[in-house]
């Protein structure tokens, strides 16, 4: 079986819900779509799936040990740690154990623009298939400035195979266990100094999916520039028909609201009147099958942050991607 995963907890419930409609509207109400847990805070997103038979919760609690132990021997510092527990976005790795054969993931703050056919298709020929132009900021995921980052990867590959981990495709059971412990000892052994300081998993990922020699494949690479689209909601040139967006006549794949935080997103569906790129489009999405309760503003939009540049403003100089 194949399906669509995602990360969440009740912070994200609003972009979870609308990444879960865009799904309904622009791929199918019927395909399967797997939440994996960043805390135990679920209560919210579980009463909202209880009428979506189509999505499900992951419980396999052993899956989650195991790479939750694997995050804590591969790269600790990464981790988001509560006072009795640890947690944190490496619970997306859990979909290397299942339940769908091929998989799709997205982060809860994609929308879905179109029919994802293609994408699985190619996990046909190739184990990992990305579409995004992460590749133009190689700093955000490897450390430069490390000596050692050439002795592991050549420069070509870090030209062209790092992604962003917003959105990618894979398979089932391509980390196994011994996999898991050989890159852990590499890792330990010292080149944990090549990945980026910050992003979180992101950095582990490009490492665990390169340093395995996974066969991968980037629509932003491969594709005729001409039928090539942007992601990010960084890029302000989209044009929006009827809900979907299109980068110079092309459809694109989905939307990732890069740089826009959790919190904008929640005080935004609690009435304050924020501004953002597709910030219509995002709520469209949010209160697709409930309307009546979108928020209605009698203020002027303010952005986030107004007093000094924002987080979101930062993040939309700084990730001119297309």
């Amino acid at each position: 079986m194949n399906g669509i995963c995602t990360l969440g907890n009740d912070v994200v419930f609003d972009q979870l819900v609308a990444l879960l409609n865009s799904i309904d509207a622009n791929i199918g109400s019927q395909t399967p779509v797997c939440i994996y847990p960043f805390d135990e805070q679920l209560e919210r997103i579980s009463a909202e799936i209880a009428n979506r038979p189509n999505v499900f919760i992951y419980d396999d609690r052993e899956s989650i040990r195991r790479w939750d132990e694997f995050m804590l021997a591969a790269a600790p510092e990464r981790l988001n740690r509560g006072k009795y527990r640890l947690y944190g976005a490496h619970r997306r790795f859990c979909a290397f154990d299942g339940p769908f054969d091929k998989f799709i993931y997205m982060d809860g703050d994609t929308l879905a623009m179109s029919s994802l056919a293609t994408v699985f298709a190619k996990l046909e020929q190739y184990d990992w298939v990305v579409y995004d132009f992460q590749f133009k900021d190689v700093s955000k995921i490897y450390n430069t400035g490390s000596a050692k980052l050439l002795e592991v990867f050549p420069q070509e590959r870090i030209d062209k195979e790092i992604f962003c981990s917003g959105f990618y495709a894979s398979k089932k059971g391509i980390f196994d266990d011994p996999k898991k412990a050989w890159l852990i000892s590499q890792l330990q052994a010292g080149e944990s100094e090549i990945l980026y300081g910050g992003a979180g998993e992101q950095p582990l990922l490009n490492y665990m999916v390169m340093r395995s020699g996974i066969s991968s494949y980037n629509f932003a690479n491969e594709l005729p520039e001409a039928e090539r689209t942007g992601c990010s909601a960084t890029s302000k040139h989209f044009e929006e028909r009827e809900h979907i967006l299109y980068d110079k006549g092309n459809r694109l794949t989905y939307l990732h609201y890069i740089g826009v935080q959790p919190k904008v997103m929640q005080a935004l569906c609690a009435g304050e009147n924020f501004d953002f790129p597709y910030r219509d489009l995002f709520l469209h999405y949010r209160y697709l099958h409930e309307p009546e309760n979108r928020p209605t503003f009698t203020t002027p939009p303010k952005t986030y942050g107004t007093s000094k540049p924002s987080f979101l403003q930062k993040a939309l100089k700084k990730l001119q991607l297309n």
